[in-house]
């Protein structure tokens, strides 16, 4: 409620709750009021509780919190996290090479496929060259990861990317082959 109702004092309060899920939920408030600060992101990613953590993920594309903190939770025991914070960091922006190169290792080595896709998927919105050979490689994942890899094509260029954008137009998964011809058509 504090952060509906703009009490900044209560939500700071709740931040050093014994409570995981309410040190996440009192974080929030601060984004929402627009009081969450960068100590406070970083003082949430270290948290033991992997909820708090995945908040903080979000809430550092908020406060635009530096990606050094937030992609060292790609090596989280969480998956959950690990997957917050991919998608932070293709939200934030920073093609960096320390986070293309983070990126690209959760992308091709990740045990969880969820977190495998959020890394291509942020590879592709940091549109990098140095994150291109693990999309390319993704293309031949699981299937969501396979469809997030051929969305994550879309701004790149050259032969690599055309054949495997032709591949997946006989991939066996409908939606991959219809991400791959739709890129392929002529604009």
């Amino acid at each position: 409620m504090a952060g509906h109702e703009g009490d900044e004092r209560a939500a700071r309060a709740l931040v050093a709750h014994a409570d995981g899920e309410v040190r996440a939920t009192a974080l929030g408030a601060l984004a929402r009021l627009g009081a969450a600060t960068l100590a406070d992101v970083d003082r949430a990613l270290v948290d033991v509780s992997p909820v708090v953590r995945r908040r903080a993920c979000a809430v550092a594309v908020v406060v635009a919190s530096g990606d050094a903190q937030v992609g060292a939770r790609l090596d989280d025991l969480d998956s959950s996290v690990v997957e917050a914070a991919a998608w932070a960091l293709g939200e934030l922006g920073h093609a960096t090479e320390a986070v293309v190169t983070a990126l690209a290792h959760t992308a091709t080595d990740h045990h969880d496929p969820l977190c495998r896709e959020a890394a291509v998927a942020a590879l592709g919105a940091l549109a990098d060259a140095r994150g291109l050979p693990a999309i390319l490689r993704a293309t031949t994942d699981k299937p969501a990861v396979r469809r997030r890899a051929v969305i994550a094509l879309a701004p790149f260029e050259g032969p690599d990317v055309e054949a495997a954008l032709r591949r997946a137009c006989s991939d066996r998964d409908r939606q991959v082959r219809q991400a791959a011809e739709d890129l392929l058509a002529p604009p």
